[in-house]
Protein backbone atom coordinates (compact mmCIF):
# COMPACT_ATOMS: atom_id res chain seq x y z
CA UNK A 1 0.00 0.00 0.00
CA UNK A 2 1.34 3.17 -0.72
CA UNK A 3 2.44 5.41 2.24
CA UNK A 4 0.30 8.22 1.37
CA UNK A 5 -2.58 6.22 1.46
CA UNK A 6 -1.91 4.78 4.65
CA UNK A 7 -1.38 8.19 6.02
CA UNK A 8 -4.62 9.67 5.19
CA UNK A 9 -6.33 6.12 6.04
CA UNK A 10 -4.62 6.95 9.83
CA UNK A 11 -5.52 10.59 9.64
CA UNK A 12 -8.64 10.28 8.75
CA UNK A 13 -9.92 7.51 10.99
CA UNK A 14 -7.89 9.16 14.30
CA UNK A 15 -10.31 12.52 13.34
CA UNK A 16 -13.45 10.36 13.04
CA UNK A 17 -12.42 8.80 16.93
CA UNK A 18 -11.30 12.17 18.07
CA UNK A 19 -14.70 13.87 16.48
CA UNK A 20 -16.58 10.68 18.47
CA UNK A 21 -14.82 10.69 21.68
CA UNK A 22 -16.09 14.43 21.91
CA UNK A 23 -19.20 13.61 22.28
CA UNK A 24 -19.36 10.19 24.81
CA UNK A 25 -15.85 10.55 26.62
CA UNK A 26 -16.18 12.10 29.90
CA UNK A 27 -12.37 12.60 29.68
CA UNK A 28 -12.95 14.58 26.50
CA UNK A 29 -15.73 16.89 27.89
CA UNK A 30 -13.67 17.68 30.89
CA UNK A 31 -10.87 18.54 28.83
CA UNK A 32 -12.87 21.13 26.67
CA UNK A 33 -14.19 22.67 29.81
CA UNK A 34 -10.06 23.33 30.90
CA UNK A 35 -9.35 24.71 27.70
CA UNK A 36 -12.58 26.97 27.83
CA UNK A 37 -14.49 25.64 24.80
CA UNK A 38 -16.96 24.05 26.47
CA UNK A 39 -19.74 25.92 24.26
CA UNK A 40 -18.13 24.69 21.12
CA UNK A 41 -17.72 21.05 22.13
CA UNK A 42 -20.25 19.64 20.02
CA UNK A 43 -19.23 21.48 16.72
CA UNK A 44 -15.27 20.92 17.10
CA UNK A 45 -16.40 17.37 17.90
CA UNK A 46 -19.11 17.18 14.27
CA UNK A 47 -16.06 19.56 12.32
CA UNK A 48 -13.34 16.81 13.49
CA UNK A 49 -15.99 13.85 12.46
CA UNK A 50 -16.36 15.73 9.18
CA UNK A 51 -12.78 15.79 8.09
CA UNK A 52 -12.22 13.08 8.99
CA UNK A 53 -14.90 11.61 6.34
CA UNK A 54 -13.65 14.04 3.96
CA UNK A 55 -9.68 12.58 4.12
CA UNK A 56 -10.78 9.32 3.95
CA UNK A 57 -13.55 10.20 0.80
CA UNK A 58 -11.03 12.52 -0.70
CA UNK A 59 -8.82 9.77 -1.68
CA UNK A 60 -11.44 9.19 -4.52
CA UNK A 61 -12.06 12.67 -5.09
CA UNK A 62 -9.37 15.19 -4.51
CA UNK A 63 -10.98 18.68 -4.48
CA UNK A 64 -12.71 16.76 -0.93
CA UNK A 65 -8.96 15.91 -0.06
CA UNK A 66 -7.52 19.01 -0.59
CA UNK A 67 -10.14 20.70 1.35
CA UNK A 68 -10.50 18.65 4.24
CA UNK A 69 -6.66 18.55 5.09
CA UNK A 70 -6.80 22.16 4.38
CA UNK A 71 -9.14 22.41 7.41
CA UNK A 72 -7.78 19.71 9.27
CA UNK A 73 -4.68 21.82 9.46
CA UNK A 74 -6.37 24.99 10.53
CA UNK A 75 -8.39 23.48 13.25
CA UNK A 76 -4.78 21.75 13.97
CA UNK A 77 -3.45 25.08 14.11
CA UNK A 78 -5.66 26.53 16.51
CA UNK A 79 -5.17 23.57 18.76
CA UNK A 80 -1.91 24.44 19.15
CA UNK A 81 -2.64 28.18 20.05
CA UNK A 82 -5.08 26.50 22.41
CA UNK A 83 -2.50 24.33 24.45
CA UNK A 84 0.26 27.33 24.33
CA UNK A 85 -3.03 29.72 25.98
CA UNK A 86 -3.51 27.19 28.21
CA UNK A 87 0.14 26.39 29.27
CA UNK A 88 0.10 22.37 28.31
CA UNK A 89 3.15 20.52 28.41
CA UNK A 90 5.20 20.48 25.23
CA UNK A 91 3.93 16.29 25.51
CA UNK A 92 0.29 17.11 25.44
CA UNK A 93 0.95 19.53 22.45
CA UNK A 94 2.96 17.11 20.08
CA UNK A 95 -0.06 15.09 18.87
CA UNK A 96 -1.37 18.48 17.66
CA UNK A 97 1.34 19.04 16.10
CA UNK A 98 2.08 15.68 14.69
CA UNK A 99 -1.68 15.84 13.20
CA UNK A 100 -1.06 19.29 11.70
CA UNK A 101 1.79 17.50 10.12
CA UNK A 102 0.32 14.53 8.62
CA UNK A 103 -2.45 17.11 7.05
CA UNK A 104 0.59 19.28 5.49
CA UNK A 105 1.74 16.20 4.48
CA UNK A 106 -1.22 15.35 2.67
CA UNK A 107 -1.64 18.37 1.51
CA UNK A 108 1.38 18.95 -0.28
CA UNK A 109 1.27 15.29 -2.05
CA UNK A 110 -2.04 15.99 -3.03
CA UNK A 111 -1.37 19.10 -4.81
CA UNK A 112 2.52 18.09 -5.84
Amino acid sequence: MNPLVIIIYFTGISFIVYGVNSFLSKRMINEFKRWGLEDKRKLIGFCQFAAGIGIIFGIQYEAVLISSSIFTSIMMIVAIAVRIQVKDNISDILPAIAYMLLCFIILYETIS
